[in-house]
């Protein structure tokens, strides 16, 4: 048999495989439809005014498109303060976290010691305590601390709070991925002199990429929409993320009734996590199927 022959017998499609995943496509096709419907109609609601939105007319633009509402929403609505604040308790609290979490697991994944064990239940352990549980104590060691009243104190306290609820998550998530390393670097590694810190930052940390962007984007994802501890500690407008600033501006549209600014301000505030999906997709795919295995 040819080359050619083999190819194509090889691309030939199983029709009776795929007929019994046709209920599932079937549904995912739905779902992909759906959702790019209410993106799509949130989208052009966004660039109407209210009067079409409420006559139903927001696919129609009957009056053209309105890219000032997105001026509105970012200025005198507030949602450049909201999302400026998101941003930076996002990005910052990501960063330490994987300056934290990446030694911290890798040693715990590489090294036996006494206590190892205890240490990775207790991370196991900590993910499974609601943050209901515990938001009243903490409240109460933030208010006797007197920093409630001071911004740049109450930014530090959100992203620390940020940073302590996600450490259990992302060093577990890191330590099943630098588990699946290969050992081989690291001992090439050692045999060429190079201590273990070093081995670390220069060999292991590069290789865990795909891990380590995967955990990083969830993290963003969770803190950029983390709603409760944000709502309790943040209680002015100059500390508020955008899941809290959004629902004050809803709560508002009662008495503005500028509905259009509204969606404005949600696609504005969509952007980041969905820019993060398209650009970066295979990475999370590549970190939560696995990554490199030895």
């Amino acid at each position: 048999m040819s080359k050619n022959k083999e190819k194509k017998v090889r691309e030939k499609i199983n029709w009776k495989k795929e007929a019994k995943l046709a209920p599932g496509y079937i549904v995912i096709i739905l779902w992909v439809v759906f959702t790019l419907m209410l993106l799509g109609w949130i989208i052009a609601a966004s660039l109407s005014t209210t009067g079409d939105i409420f006559a139903g007319k927001a696919l129609k633009f009957p009056s053209g498109l309105h890219f000032e509402n997105y001026v509105e929403a970012w200025g005198s609505g507030g949602v450049a303060t909201f999302f400026m604040n998101s941003l930076m308790y996002s990005i910052v609290s990501c960063v330490l976290l994987i300056l934290i979490c990446a030694p911290a697991a890798y040693v715990l994944a590489r090294f036996t010691f006494l206590g190892n064990k205890i240490i990775q239940t207790g991370f196991v352990s900590a993910m499974g305590v609601p943050i209901t549980m515990i938001v009243l104590p903490l409240f109460c060691i933030v208010a006797n601390m007197g920093i409630l009243n001071n911004i740049v104190a109450s930014k530090a306290t959100l992203m620390f709070l940020y940073i302590g609820i996600n450490i259990p998550y992302t060093t577990i998530f890191l330590l099943t991925f630098f588990a699946n390393l290969s050992r081989t670097y690291e001992e090439a590694a050692a045999i060429d002199g190079c201590p273990p810190t070093k081995t670390f930052w220069k060999i292991m940390f590069p290789m865990a990429q795909s891990g380590i962007v995967t955990v990083t984007i969830f993290n963003f994802i969770n803190i950029w929409n983390e709603y409760f501890l944000s709502l309790i500690f943040a209680n002015s407008d100059a500390l508020r993320p955008v899941a809290v600033g959004l629902y004050g501006m809803l709560q508002s549209m009662q008495y503005t009734g500028n509905w259009s600014g509204m969606f404005a301000a949600v696609v504005i505030v969509f952007l980041p996590t969905f820019i993060l999906y398209i650009f970066l997709s295979e990475k999370i795919i590549g970190g939560v199927t696995g990554g490199i295995k030895g």
